[in-house]
């Protein structure tokens, strides 16, 4: 079985369609005229109901939310002009209108002109998306056109304070209600473009019915808005309220508050960034200069390595050293000297005949020649004989060995 030919369920094929209900964009945002009946409010405060003409009919719901922002109610049998979107309640498998506003059919002749001048300034190309214009994400001065007696403005003023007290506010004030309001909300236009300098201009008055609001469907103040030198952006009634010069500003809020806040930056968020950016910063710095010293480090131990009083500390230190060494070495040479010295003058001593006399010992020496007598052989009987002694000296004969002993006799 092909992927087209095998079933889907009710679940998958109820999603599917509303799918392609909640994608269809004319689907979203629809006015839908019709009699309401079966009327009925539940405990929740949602609104249920069903919109019919004579061929059909078409299930609503309206949102507690949403019906306690409306200035009338559904009632059996009455006229409606209903807008909002279509989607699927997929329990029951029920197309249904979600209703963001109800509009009594007595305005039906509005609604007629405000259709007609849409077309026919779309026909001029004053909604054409190229047309739209930038503001500046920080504003120093914001032009407002509204009432000066008007809660907008309090509530524009309100928002602007807390947000962005920066910026500085230049009120034209202007009529925004009635059949002398057109003329003034111009000339208010105008006058900003003329000689106030603003980055932006608030177009604003607070909710009411089609009635109140009809001074923004005038086309004089619509082409004002398209002619406006400075971008303008309208807040104009509650969410669900469009006007002519919503669609011809270069940006529609959907309240005069919401509108504050669509020109102006937050300024608790930029405190936050630049928070941030301080912090960073700093670590930046702090990173910074932690180099610059490393480096500054590095080139102080170079240039003190190659500093000329670090050689002559270090020829100085050799010197001494070399001086030290020598030092060690004369001594070292001396004390060996001094040993030898010793040791020579012991042997000297020793060597000495007169110490060899003083232990006993004596030089014989022939009396007629002065010869040492070193050996028996080199004496005679006979040979008189100088005894050398530690004290003195003995003359004395050499007598025969063989009778020495058996008589006395003077030799001299």
């Amino acid at each position: 079985m092909s992927e087209l030919a095998k079933p889907k369920s009710v679940s998958e094929l109820t999603r599917y369609i509303n799918y392609l209900l909640t994608q269809d964009p004319a689907l979203q945002d629809v006015w839908v005229l019709g009699e309401a009946s079966n009327v009925r409010q539940v405990s929740s405060g949602h609104w249920y109901f069903t919109i019919k003409d004579k061929d059909s009919q078409l299930r609503c719901v309206m949102w507690r939310t949403t019906a306690q922002r409306q200035s009338s109610t559904p009632k059996d049998g009455v006229a409606l002009e209903l807008f909002g979107k279509i989607a699927v309640y997929a329990p029951q498998g029920d197309y249904q209108l979600i209703v963001d506003y109800i509009r009594p059919v007595g305005v039906g002749d509005l609604y007629q002109q405000f259709e007609k001048l849409k077309a026919k300034l779309a026909a001029d190309g004053l909604f054409d998306a190229d047309r739209k214009r930038q503001y500046p994400q920080y504003p120093q001065t914001i032009g407002v056109v509204t009432s000066a007696t008007g809660a907008a403005f309090q509530d524009v003023l309100n928002v602007l304070s807390k947000r962005f007290p920066l910026a500085h506010v230049i009120l034209s004030n202007t009529l925004v209600q009635g059949t002398d309001a057109p003329p003034q909300i111009v000339r208010a236009i105008e006058r900003l473009n003329e000689h106030a300098n603003c980055d932006v201009i608030l177009l604003c008055r607070g909710g009411g019915s089609i009635e109140d609001l009809w001074a923004f469907n005038d086309e004089r103040v619509a082409r004002a808005v398209a002619d406006s030198k400075t971008p303008i952006v309208t807040g104009v009634g509650h969410e669900t309220d469009f006007t002519i010069v919503d669609f011809v500003s270069d940006e529609r809020a959907p309240t005069p508050s919401a509108g504050a806040e669509r020109i102006t930056p937050d300024i608790a968020v930029m405190h936050e960034i630049m928070d941030d950016y301080d912090a960073l910063l700093y670590s930046a710095m702090d990173d910074l200069l932690a180099d610059k010293r490393k480096s500054l480090e590095s080139v102080q131990r170079q240039l003190t390595m190659a500093s000329p009083s670090i050689g002559i500390r270090n020829q100085q230190q050799r010197l001494d050293n070399l001086l030290l060494r020598a030092e060690k070495a004369t001594n070292n040479r001396l004390t060996i000297l001094k040993e030898r010295l010793i040791a020579k003058n012991a042997a000297l001593v020793s060597a000495n005949p007169d110490a060899i006399l003083a232990r006993g010992y004596a030089i014989v020496i022939k009396s007629n020649d002065n010869s040492r007598v070193t050996s028996q052989l080199d004496a005679t009987a006979g040979d008189g004989i100088t005894i050398r002694l530690k004290d003195g000296e003995l003359m004395a004969r050499v007598e025969d060995k063989d009778t020495h002993g058996r008589y006395k006799r003077t030799l001299f």
